[in-house]
């Protein structure tokens, strides 16, 4: 009896301590997509890049196709939205956070922006990852 209670114990410290982990976790990415909001919405699309993981390997997926690399994902939002009037105000409404295994979620979502050029809403789904104790895009699709 004493051995069923050790191990019930432990299982259920181990449960809670995952449980803080994926909730510290989905603290950090909402924390991170804070970031991006802002900074898209100040006009800081360099800023805003600050999420995406600085690698040739980070894929963006748009309705022109696939961006390879972080540099050309810089370079093809400065073309798409060269102006604030372009980049106006970003919200998002987060649909789900979720776990892939430890150090990687996906986050769907819906995005608008509100600006003078014409509104713009659509979704999105990100992939992300913990790189270097820092959660990172590794890969994005938005249509």
């Amino acid at each position: 009896m004493k051995r069923l209670l050790v191990v019930l114990c432990f299982i259920s410290a181990f449960n809670s301590s995952a449980q803080s982990t994926d909730d510290t976790d989905k603290k950090e990415i909402q924390a991170l997509l804070k970031a991006q909001r802002i900074a898209w919405s100040d006009n800081n699309i360099e800023e805003f890049m600050a999420g995406y993981w600085k690698s040739d390997s980070l894929k963006f997926y748009g309705s022109n196709g696939v961006t390879h690399g972080w540099e050309n994902t810089l370079e093809r939002y400065k073309k798409a939205y060269p102006t604030e009037d372009h980049t106006g105000k970003l919200n998002f409404k987060i649909n789900a956070i979720s776990k892939i295994s430890d150090g990687a979620y996906y986050v769907m979502g819906e995005y608008h922006l509100k600006r003078e050029v014409g509104n713009a809403d659509g979704i999105f789904m990100i992939i992300l990852k913990k790189i270097d104790d820092e959660w990172k895009i590794i890969a994005d699709t938005s249509s």
